[in-house]
């Protein structure tokens, strides 16, 4: 597996066992997805204080975020960019897998099962966002 960026691992410990579990659960499938896609390296880093994921090549997608929040403490959310089309498609794919916040937020119960193929399908969706053929 890649290994994880220090600055990351440093932000999930301070997060519930639960919310570290939908995170590996989260990153185990973008990192398949994109060696799956084809996608080339994806960098990993922290946007806004996030872990996010984007490819390294540019033009191939979008960025992804994932966060658990203190305020919201059992819930954990992914996030796209705002201008993109991706929360209105995972919305109409997946209407039930995510509680739906405007055009960037997709939130999950940490007490319910970990919504796979909808996690999946987001991750290939947002790293594939500008290819032609995605």
């Amino acid at each position: 597996m890649h290994p994880l960026p220090d600055d990351i691992a440093a932000t999930i410990e301070a997060w519930p066992k639960a919310a570290q579990v939908r995170f590996a659960a989260l990153r185990e499938a973008l990192h398949d997805v994109a060696a799956r896609a084809d996608i080339g390296e994806v960098t990993e880093t922290l946007k806004w204080g996030q872990p996010s994921w984007l490819p390294a090549k540019p033009r191939i997608g979008s960025t992804l975020r994932c966060g658990w929040h203190a305020s919201d403490p059992d819930r954990f959310s992914l996030y796209v960019h705002c201008q993109t089309t991706l929360a209105e498609a995972m919305r109409s794919l997946y209407p039930q897998a995510f509680d739906y916040d405007g055009q960037r937020a997709l939130r999950m119960s940490l007490a319910t099962p970990t919504p796979m193929e909808a996690m999946e399908h987001c991750a290939l969706l947002t790293l594939t966002y500008h290819r032609k053929s995605a």
